[in-house]
């Protein structure tokens, strides 16, 4: 049976450039089955769930449902639940976690500060603090937005927590459905498709380390599509793989090309050009859906300047 993953892989669709975009991720617990809008169909007060998707609108945070891997049987109530925030960054990178008995608690947060990189109000109202552990391990697995997220996703997150990873959520959306199994890193928000159990451990690996596997990376979430391709592009280029070294600066221009500034820690710079096309021949951005051609970011030129070309805004 064919479906939308199918089409894109044989297809040889690019990864680059297709990550959500958030520059704060807001995750929290929510066990049983979730709806394709699981903020409001879920076992969470849909009340609640409106309230916080107006509460993040504008602001840069992303509001996800996770739950652990494994069975999501429609009973039972959660008497105290995990919430995580983190932001992505470069340069203000962070992951704080909280446990919570009441989720009306997070409208209390600052969604605009946390949008910016701001943590105290996380801290304050839910007494979050530094999250110590190994990194978060996002899989989506939501199959009410598509069935290959459930059918590829939910294996590959029971095969990690059953090998002993830790940190491993599902998550209830992560965009890109023809790019499952897909998945989330964070506090970099690094973002992977077609992924594979061992290459998931790499990655995870990497983040201990500080560095980013650039294979199968979809791009960082912190950035819009452009900058997601040119940052790539650039590691590639550079053969740069720590995490916080690049940052995109500057993106000039609109759709369908633009010119993308990425700067390094130690002061060089690339200006990128990167250019919209259409993916052909048509195919499914998900499965049921009819045939399109979905966007896609093709990097054009790479070209390092030299130190003084460019004023980098503070």
């Amino acid at each position: 049976m064919s479906t939308c993953t199918t089409a894109s892989r044989d297809l040889d669709e690019p990864l680059a450039g297709t990550a959500a975009t958030a520059r704060t991720w807001l995750l929290i617990e929510q066990p049983g089955p979730w709806g394709a809008k699981a903020l409001t169909e879920s076992h969470l007060d849909p009340v609640l769930g409106r309230a916080l998707e107006a509460a993040a609108e504008g602001t840069g945070v992303r509001i996800a449902l996770i739950r652990r891997p494994g069975r999501h049987a429609d009973c039972g109530t959660l008497a105290e639940r995990h919430v995580y925030v983190a932001h992505t960054t470069p340069g203000n990178v962070w992951l704080h976690s909280a446990m919570t008995s009441d989720p009306e608690q997070v409208l209390n947060l600052d969604f605009a500060a946390l949008g910016m990189g701001d943590p105290h109000s996380f801290d304050t109202v839910l007494h979050g603090v530094p999250h110590t552990g190994d990194p978060l391990a996002l899989v989506c697995t939501n199959g009410k937005r598509d069935r290959c997220c459930a059918l590829l996703g939910r294996p590959l997150a029971a095969e990690l927590a059953t090998s002993g990873v830790e940190g491993v959520w599902e998550v209830t959306h992560l965009g890109g459905h023809r790019f499952s199994p897909t998945l989330l890193v964070l506090p970099y928000g690094y973002a992977y498709g077609r992924a594979e159990a061992h290459a998931v451990k790499e990655a995870l690996q990497g983040v201990r380390e500080g560095r980013v596997v650039t294979e199968g990376c979809r791009g960082r979430s912190a950035w819009e599509r452009p900058g997601q391709a040119a940052e790539l592009a650039v590691r590639q280029a550079a053969g740069e793989h720590a995490a916080d070294a690049l940052t995109v600066v500057r993106t000039d221009g609109t759709a369908p090309r633009w010119e993308v500034t990425v700067a390094h820690a130690d002061g060089r710079l690339w200006r990128v050009g990167v250019a919209q096309g259409a993916s052909l021949p048509p195919r499914p951005e998900s499965c049921g859906s009819v045939l399109g051609s979905p966007a896609r970011m093709d990097v054009v030129a790479v070209r390092e300047l030299a130190r003084t070309a460019l004023a980098v805004p503070c």
